[in-house]
């Protein structure tokens, strides 16, 4: 919410979307209502948030082999090992966000409340 609000600049947002890597273990449903909640009552209330799930990445040390994986532990397809580092599946970012270009809002007061 705080990034999209800060970017956002005072417009209304309409879609925010974020990837989260699958060792984030994080519940999509959850964050999708986490978010609803958060929102509520804020210029962002009714913003929709899309949610990309980014699979566990990974490059086997010994033999250089790229693999996806599922869980722990990581093992390599080509030559079994598990000395295997992990390069993507971590992320949690805000990919992009979606503004109308009017502006609704100059920005939260000092009390916390929005200013129209």
């Amino acid at each position: 919410m705080a990034v999209a609000s800060r970017h956002a600049a005072g417009r209304r947002v309409c879609t925010v979307d974020v990837r989260v890597g699958a060792m984030r273990q994080v519940v999509p449903s959850a964050l999708e209502f986490a978010f609803e909640v958060v929102t509520q009552g804020t210029p962002l209330e009714g913003t929709e948030l899309r949610i990309e799930t980014v699979p566990a990445v990974g490059r086997c040390s010994s033999c250089g082999a790229p693999g996806e994986y599922d869980w722990f532990p990581f093992v390599c397809a080509g030559c079994g090992s598990v000395d295997v580092e992990l390069i993507g599946g971590e992320e949690l970012l805000v990919e992009a966000i979606e503004v109308d270009d009017e502006l609704v809002t100059t920005g939260r007061k000092g009390d916390g409340s929005y200013s129209e």
